[in-house]
């Protein structure tokens, strides 16, 4: 360029700059248009397989917390069931006068095991509760991750389809991205 601001282009500079600004057409522009928005959608997706999986590991930790408390509720049935066995066999052995102090000690071992049985199942269900709740987060992490897997998979064949030219594997880019977002929702709608 001069200083007087006259340049003179070459041909191959007028075709460069002329390419430069010109959108890809044909094949090549829209698969490079579809693999972005494939992409953007797979991306998205794999957050939400991710998402899921957590949810279902907390679930999981959930349950496993409640059942050891179910558990630590069985062993004090057990330990009062004992000592009411204990108090059954005092009575026969026991002089008259103390008697009616075991009659009584098994009354309240009755009553107490009574009320932690029932503590017992509460946190049982709870447990299974917090189980199925880590089922359906699994499986809904599962249709994340089938369609984030059929994204993926559109977008090599996108890439192959590029270079090889193949409109067919074009026609594939776009059923498979189909079938990835079909799974997409069905994993949103939790089926």
């Amino acid at each position: 360029m001069s200083s007087d601001g006259f340049h003179v282009h070459g041909p191959h500079d007028h075709e460069l700059e002329h390419a430069a600004h010109a959108e890809p057409k044909g094949m090549a522009g829209q698969l490079a248009v579809i693999t972005a928005i494939i992409a953007t959608v797979g991306a998205m997706f794999s957050y939400m397989g991710g998402a899921t999986q957590a949810d279902a590991g907390l679930f999981k930790n959930d349950a496993a917390i409640k059942k050891t408390e179910a558990g630590n509720q069985w062993n004090y049935y057990q330990a009062k069931s004992g000592k009411q066995n204990l108090s059954e066999l005092a009575i026969e052995l026991a002089p008259e006068a103390r008697k009616t102090f075991y009659v009584d000690e098994i009354k309240r071992y009755k009553t107490e095991k009574a009320d932690i049985k029932l503590a017992a199942e509460k946190l049982e269900l709870e447990s299974k509760a917090f189980d199925d709740k880590s089922a359906e987060k699994m499986h809904q992490h599962h249709r994340w991750a089938q369609a984030t897997t059929a994204l993926q998979i559109s977008i090599a064949l996108a890439a192959i389809a590029l270079l090889t030219k193949r409109k067919w594997l074009e026609y594939a880019v776009f059923v498979l991205s189909s079938l990835g977002v079909v799974l997409g929702v069905l994993a949103y709608m939790h089926v």
